[in-house]
């Protein structure tokens, strides 16, 4: 059988001339929906692309990676104005003084998959540290083995630590490494020289 123009339709596969195939809605959403397992079957795997730098979100269960590979003590400027932080190259330290904040990074994954880095103030050189920090660094060790949700309270002037009811899975790590982490996390908020655009906003500079 030809199809009007002298050539003969392609038969799919398996599938004989003479059999009947069902008919299909071409547009039924079950057909058309992903399967869990898309991915996998494509063989494609999603990139990160983005990690964001910020405290827990206090309705997120958290879990920080164990190891002394995974978090990095260091000094970060915050800037109040675009609400980001900034890592700084030690070499600009000395110059920044008063502006600079020691903070560790730890890295966070919550129970939607998304990897973040979560800092936390450090005593700075007088030793002293806030009830806010010192209850958030607790939490954070505490998270390294289970998860938890953090919830600042107001009137203790701290973080409240809650676990969960139900016994969660352990979390599906990104196979990234942590120096990649921070690569892509501070991929444009390295400040590395004095004329970075942070710095002169903070000078008055033009």
């Amino acid at each position: 059988m030809s199809d009007g123009n002298g050539q003969k339709p392609q038969i799919q596969e398996g599938v004989s001339e003479d059999m009947e195939l069902p008919e299909e809605d071409g547009f039924d959403l079950g057909r058309l929906r992903l399967s869990q397992d898309f991915h996998n079957l494509a063989g494609v795997k999603k990139a990160l692309m983005t990690i964001p730098v910020r405290r827990p979100d206090r309705q997120d269960f958290v879990r920080v990676r164990s190891g002394e590979g995974w978090y990095l003590e260091t000094v970060v400027l915050e800037d109040s104005v675009d609400r980001e932080t900034y890592l700084v190259d030690p070499l600009l330290r000395s110059e920044l003084v008063g502006e600079v904040i020691p903070k560790v990074l730890y890295t966070t994954i919550n129970r939607q998959g998304i990897l973040f880095l979560w800092p936390i103030r450090l005593p700075g050189e007088d030793g002293r540290l806030n009830d806010w920090s010192k209850s958030a660094l607790e939490a954070a060790e505490m998270a390294k083995t289970r998860w938890i949700r953090l919830i600042a309270n107001r009137a203790l002037g701290a973080y409240d630590v809650y676990n969960p009811v139900g016994n969660l899975p352990e979390p599906e790590w990104p196979g990234v490494s942590f120096q990649e982490v921070i690569r892509i996390a501070f991929r444009d908020k390295l400040i590395s020289r004095m004329d970075h655009p942070v710095l002169r906003r903070l000078r008055g500079a033009t």
